[in-house]
């Protein structure tokens, strides 16, 4: 590595953040088992070697590393970029990693840069994506002050690219599909009048990951466990094409009394499928 080569994603350092002295505590082969899992050396390899994009410049060479091919349908249902309006653009979300990456060069390209992620906290952690992200951390402290980020956000004069399930795909009964989608992108898209863009992306993780999925679900561990191979599978997922399908964009008078918000995120989760 070059000599001013420096460390971004450091996974001593994210132990110590989240878990303070007790990290010390964590078995040494079992942290080099979690470097290896995350591809701490490629990861930090490329991020030094991109750290002069941020944003959507960034987004853009990140499909360029990852190789993908990425087929739109549908691109003449994005609103012009300068037609004075804010959009809430929803996706399903079947690999957890290229799927918000494609979609972000691709929403970003169009509107300029001006759009923000709903997103993980740990991804702040990526210096290219922190501009145009929101951090959440749903299981710590901050999970607290998730409503007034969410509500920063739509108050914002940004467009909001979102993943209504929170988590990524999983294999359920031989099918892979997002678990039911929560009804914030309705709530606040009609409380700030703006009109939904479904999306849909296809893809797929590999049987390994869900097999994880599952054994988690069935433990009941509180803790997302498969989140921690979402990087070796985005690096299974090189060389591949991805069909990305826009649809129309939904009013948000459509989202009436005739449902409760809850049903109507059901609703527009089976119109992204049927895209």
């Amino acid at each position: 590595m070059d000599e001013e080569f420096r460390k971004t994603i450091d996974l001593d350092a994210v132990l110590r953040g989240k878990m303070g002295a007790k990290a010390k505590w964590v078995p040494r082969f079992l942290v080099n088992w979690l470097k290896k899992t995350i591809h701490e050396d490629e990861v930090n390899r490329f991020l030094w070697e991109s750290r002069d994009k941020v944003g959507v410049d960034w987004l853009e060479e990140c499909v360029r590393y990852l190789d993908m091919t990425l087929n739109i349908e549908g691109m003449e249902n994005l609103p012009p970029a300068d037609d004075g309006r804010l959009y809430t653009l929803v996706s399903n979300h079947p690999l957890g990693g290229a799927d918000g990456v494609a979609l972000g060069a691709i929403i970003g390209r169009h509107f300029n840069g001006n759009f923000r992620y709903l997103v993980n906290d740990l991804l702040l952690n990526l210096p290219g994506l922190a501009p145009v992200s929101i951090g959440i951390n749903k299981t710590g402290g901050q999970s607290r002050s998730f409503p007034a980020m969410v509500e920063a956000g739509f108050q914002s004069k940004n467009h909001m690219l979102m993943f209504p399930a929170g988590l990524c795909s999983r294999k359920i009964d031989g099918k892979i599909a997002d678990l039911p989608w929560k009804k914030t992108f309705i709530s606040k898209s009609v409380e700030y009048q703006r009109d939904v863009i479904p999306i849909h992306f296809s893809g797929q993780n590999s049987d390994k990951f869900y097999n994880i999925a599952n054994i988690c679900k069935k433990l009941n561990l509180k803790f997302n466990v498969a989140m921690l191979f979402l990087v070796d599978e985005m690096y299974k997922n090189v060389h591949k094409t991805f069909r990305v399908a826009i649809g129309k964009p939904i009013p948000w008078q459509t989202f009436d009394k005739s449902h409760t918000p809850t049903e109507w995120a059901q609703i527009v989760r089976e119109g992204v499928y049927k895209l």
